[in-house]
């Protein structure tokens, strides 16, 4: 509708500079510059790589987000900016720019929390978030479990990783096996032609000790070396490593675990939605576990189709529209990139 917010999201914490406008619930443009080739040789991100690759890509992304939504900045509403967390050097690359266009255009800036950002997204695919939900965010440097009373005014954690978030361990076994970089879809295609219970990888805290204390928290960190073990001595007896068995079951381990810690936070705090957000949601297997799992007890799994699951601006204009609807005031103009923004704060304070 017209008299909703017209919001524009710029999106830089990691290695993907994406400009997303949106108004109300409603996509009109999601450009998207990736710099993932740049940093395949490294076999991970490389922050300066990253913040470089930023600089060269805004502007010629923000002109193709204006051209395929047909507006100017002058018809923006406000604009958004993930302000946290992230790559210092990245982070700083967008919050500049969303201050210069904000004081070009004389338009108001909402720095914005990237993971609360990942939840807003599915708004943009299935319409409003019903309240309360339980949000499970996997990604490369994340793994949480939030429960979203007021996505406008905060979340409270309920778990998160202790170690390796999911999607460091898949880029990490996908390097062990030779696979390349990033990790997830790779291991995800490659799994397809393997057994998943050919090897029983363990499941990170999951043991009644560990339920006691990490509850709804997580560690891929092991699971990572017994993979990485489990290679070694197939290569020391000079055996074959049956590269789709060893993804197919590492990907079951990490899914597994997922998902039942998702289904009990849900099932524990009485909510019947689970919103699944950040790179890992494009995983192919943790949908379908997902989705039987919630099945049993009559839970809702809310998804974003893969592309709006990794990170891009579309996530951070959602956000942003839903904070301008809500009447919440803007951010200052000096606010501050923060690599370690607290997942209890959405956006920065005005």
């Amino acid at each position: 509708m017209a008299d909703e917010p017209l919001v524009l999201g710029i999106e830089t914490s990691c290695d993907e500079t994406g400009i997303g406008i949106v108004r109300g619930h409603t996509l009109l443009a999601d450009a998207l510059a990736s710099s993932v080739d740049q940093h395949a040789r490294f076999g991970g991100v490389v922050p300066e790589v990253a913040s470089r690759a930023h600089l060269e890509a805004l502007v010629p992304t923000m002109q193709r987000a204006l051209e395929e939504a047909k507006v100017t900045l002058a018809d923006i509403d406000a604009i958004a900016v993930t302000s946290g967390p992230g790559l210092a050097g990245a982070l700083l690359v967008g919050v500049a720019a969303a201050k210069g266009y904000a004081l070009a255009a004389d338009k108001p800036v909402y720095g914005v929390n990237h993971l609360a950002a990942h939840v807003a997204v599915d708004t943009l695919e299935h319409g409003p978030l019903p309240e309360p939900a339980i949000a499970m965010l996997v990604s490369g440097g994340h793994s949480s479990l939030l429960l979203v009373d007021d996505l406008t005014n905060g979340v409270t954690p309920l778990g998160a990783t202790i170690d390796d978030a999911a999607g460091e361990a898949f880029d990490k076994v996908a390097r062990l096996l030779g696979l390349g970089f990033p990790g997830g879809p790779i291991i995800d295609r490659t799994a397809k032609e393997g057994d998943p219970a050919s090897i029983a990888f363990p499941r990170g805290l999951t043991a009644p000790k560990d339920l006691a204390a990490h509850r709804f928290d997580f560690s891929f960190s092991g699971l990572k070396t017994a993979v990485a073990r489990w290679v070694e001595a197939r290569e020391r007896a000079g055996e074959p490593v049956p590269i789709a068995d060893v993804s197919a079951s590492f990907q079951e381990a990490v899914c597994d675990v997922l998902t039942a810690k998702a289904i009990e936070a849900c099932r524990t705090n009485g909510v019947g939605t689970l919103v699944i957000g950040g790179g890992v949601a494009a995983n192919s297997r943790l949908r379908v576990l997902a989705e039987e799992r919630a099945a049993k007890h009559g839970i809702e799994v809310r998804v974003p189709r893969p592309a709006l699951c990794t990170d891009n601006g579309a996530m951070v204009a959602a956000l942003g529209s839903r904070l301008v609807a809500a009447g919440v005031a803007p951010s200052r103009l000096d606010l501050p990139a923060d690599s370690a923004m607290p997942l209890t704060a959405v956006s920065v304070a005005g």
